[in-house]
């Protein structure tokens, strides 16, 4: 670990020493390369040097406890020797948490698709709940959120939505909530009093602005439709609204958040790219299924990853075995202490891995 820090130590200062050079500042890509990578190793760099600071106060304490002769300055010395050595150990691992590999998608922004699933109307209700809580937690954070598309129900709730979330580091908090999300309380249509349970699912993809993916114009059918739910009069009289099918995949990506049919198609091609994007990375990784499943952030969407129990006011992540009692504030968006949790389970399930 030493060898890497010191590594890393040395690319920081070669990094700064080329983002002052003239030839390297006119070339837009190598400075943003080089600022990304900067962004990355800094943390790391500045760390350690914390970290041979405190080695070097350990070792000026052991040799001034060799010759030292007064009791109090030896109990002095002592106390920092044991104190620096515990600094250290914490600071080892940090460092190892800082180098564990990166997600390339973590500053990337995130689509999210939230759908009803098992529970009729109050299955759609609850899935209108969920995207309350999250546009919240963007406030919060001070993301951006657009709806991209939306089906409601006659009753207020949701039978799919496409939110389009942007900001710094939203993927890196967001892609743990992919997955089914389960509720259990009594619905307001419920005469008896008895609890049911309804489920909707959550797919979080990260947005792909830059990937390369060639799409065949003969695979596509683009149908333009109305537009509903919010935006003004002229939204509902225009044909502006696009939904486009990809007939390899059978995807299908619709757009009707901006007024001009222009724009949505834009925006839909977007979507579509990444939904591909994301289609083909996850075949990949599946030859890589063990290493998938020791890890929190899988994105199994398949997998019952929370119960939200309202009768008894808990949330619990089943991944984790984290349960909280606290969900009227979680409902408000107040989602960090759970994220935090899941990311450190995350983070020490790829330094296991990396031990083995």
């Amino acid at each position: 670990m030493i060898e890497k820090c010191d590594k890393i130590r040395e690319r920081v200062k070669e990094i700064n020493q080329l983002l002052c050079d003239t030839e390297v500042l006119q070339d837009a890509k190598k400075s943003k390369e080089l600022g990304k990578e900067l962004k990355n190793l800094s943390p790391i760099a500045e760390l350690y040097d914390e970290y041979l600071k405190i080695e070097q106060n350990v070792l000026d304490a052991e040799d001034l406890l060799k010759v030292e002769t007064d009791e109090t300055m030896k109990e002095y010395f002592k106390d920092e020797i044991l104190t620096g050595k515990e600094k250290k150990e914490k600071m080892e691992e940090e460092l190892k948490v800082l180098m564990l590999p990166k997600d390339e998608n973590d500053d990337k922004n995130v689509i999210m698709e939230i759908r009803g699933g098992a529970g009729g109307e109050e299955a759609s209700l609850f899935a209108a709940e969920i995207l309350r809580m999250y546009m919240h937690y963007a406030d919060i954070k001070g993301w951006k959120t657009e709806i991209i598309d939306i089906n409601e129900t006659e009753l207020g709730g949701l039978k799919e939505c496409t939110i389009m979330i942007s900001g710094s580091g939203v993927y890196a908090k967001l892609k743990y909530e992919s997955g089914v999300h389960r509720v259990q309380r009594v619905p307001e249509t419920e005469t008896q009093g008895r609890v049911h349970t309804s489920t909707i699912t959550v797919a979080v993809l990260p947005e792909q602005e830059d990937v390369e993916i060639e799409i065949n114009e003969k695979d596509l059918r683009i149908d333009t439709y109305r537009a509903s739910g919010a935006g003004g009069q002229h939204i509902n009289k225009t044909d502006s609204a696009v939904r486009i099918t990809h007939f390899p995949t059978g995807i299908v990506v619709a757009c009707q958040d901006q007024r001009s049919q222009i724009k949505n198609r834009e925006k839909a091609m977007a979507i579509l790219k990444s939904k591909l994007y994301d289609k083909y990375q996850t075949e990949a990784d599946e030859k890589y299924a063990e290493s998938r499943r020791n890890q929190v952030g899988t994105g199994d969407r398949s997998e019952r990853i929370r119960t939200y129990n309202f009768p008894q006011g808990r949330v619990t992540d089943h991944r984790i075995g984290y349960t909280m009692y606290n969900i009227l504030g979680f409902m408000n968006g107040d989602l960090d202490d759970l994220i935090t949790a899941l990311e450190m389970a995350d983070q020490k399930a790829k330094l296991e891995k990396q031990v083995e």
